[in-house]
């Protein structure tokens, strides 16, 4: 007589789980709390997951890989895989109030200009939408605003009321800049307290609409402009955009205490121009110096989250309006700017929550 095989259990299937490692946040499922429920019902085991951060593209090896750890268990026959998504607010600076509308703000920061920290930006926010997350832009660099050619926006946005502005929308998100009231050749010629005092105002008169992630995207340096921005701004989290370069990386590392000091954490550092492939003849060159971004990321202890080519279609896309995530999107330039975005938000969701947020919180992406 042959024995009947046993049911699993719920305990048996969340202890297999604990062996489903996240590589985004380096915890595995169980410990990252991303185990929302499991139900059995004899040999059919269903998993509802639950990230706390987008990762759409991910979501098929993820539950690949729990139907394949789950389908071992003995007397299992059938395994469903639910992973939907959830991001919530997390804390600010000390005595700052969240802005309305806006779960998280994401300061993207340089220590010098010329380093691609827009271009980064804006498609670090288009990978952020991309895998499912609800975003917006704000261009930060008054005296050189590169937003609006780079998402391809013209035009003047629209007030309701006279007082309040309309986010202009592009390739699936929010943006906002000063280019788009000065026009393409109109300076701002304004001394520091005038610059923050409108970046204040542009900030808070916008009507962002249920944003996960604002990002913006500072001007280069760290003067007296970009500190009182850090200050004044409540930011969740920054991330630092540096080439090799050593004199790149001696500016960046100064933006990086600059966040420091103001009590905002830095998830992690951009390394953009690491490697030119030649398109002709293949050979790669490091142009800029090798390593300096995993050197500085191991000296202050945050990660290197991705590396990105000196590549010419970087630059003509982003001046197209079309930037590599949404030109290319199965590129491997946009494979890689997609992961940056997935870890970039992974090590933001293992931030301390921000609890003064009353607005819901809830995105589901069904894989």
């Amino acid at each position: 007589m042959i024995p009947a095989t046993s049911s699993p259990n719920a305990e048996a299937v969340r202890s297999a789980l604990a062996h489903v490692m996240d590589p985004h946040t380096g915890l595995d499922l169980v410990a990252g709390h991303a185990v929302r429920g499991v139900g059995v019902d004899g040999g059919n085991v269903a998993v509802d997951v639950q990230l706390a951060y987008p990762a759409r593209s991910w979501h098929p090896a993820l539950a690949a890989e729990i139907e394949r750890v789950v389908g071992a268990l003995p007397g299992v026959t059938r395994v469903t895989v639910d992973i939907g998504t959830r991001v919530l607010a997390h804390r600010v600076q000390k005595d700052l109030t969240p802005l309305p509308g806006v779960r998280n703000i994401l300061a993207v920061a340089s220590g010098k200009g010329g380093v691609g920290k827009s271009t980064t930006a804006v498609n670090l926010a288009l990978a952020l939408a991309a895998e499912g997350a609800s975003v917006g832009v704000l261009d930060a660099d008054i005296h050189g605003p590169s937003i609006p050619m780079m998402l391809g926006l013209s035009g003047k946005p629209q007030s309701p009321d006279g007082k309040n502005i309309e986010p202009m929308r592009a390739h699936g998100v929010q943006a906002i800049s000063i280019g788009l009231f000065l026009g393409d050749d109109t300076p701002a010629i304004w001394r520091g307290p005038m610059t923050t005092q409108y970046l204040q105002q542009l900030l808070t008169t916008t009507l962002w609409q249920d944003l996960d992630y604002l990002v913006i995207d500072l001007p280069p340096g760290t003067g007296d402009i970009q500190l009182t921005l850090a200050q004044r701004v409540p930011v969740s989290a920054a991330i630092v955009v540096t080439t090799p370069q050593d004199i790149a990386l001696l500016d960046a590392r100064k933006a990086l205490r600059m966040f420091e000091k103001v009590d905002v954490p830095v998830l992690g550092i951009v390394e953009n121009m690491a490697v030119h492939v030649c398109s002709s003849c293949g050979h790669a060159e490091h142009i800029f110096g090798e390593g300096g971004g995993e050197h500085m990321a191991a000296q202050y202890g945050v990660p290197l989250l991705g590396s990105l080519p000196l590549d010419i279609r970087i630059r003509e896309q982003a001046d197209s309006g079309r930037p590599t995530v949404v030109a290319e999107p199965g590129s491997a330039v946009a494979a890689t700017y997609r992961e940056i975005a997935r870890r970039t938000a992974a090590r933001l969701s293992l931030q301390a929550r921000n609890k003064a947020i009353a607005f819901p919180n809830i995105v589901i992406q069904n894989s």
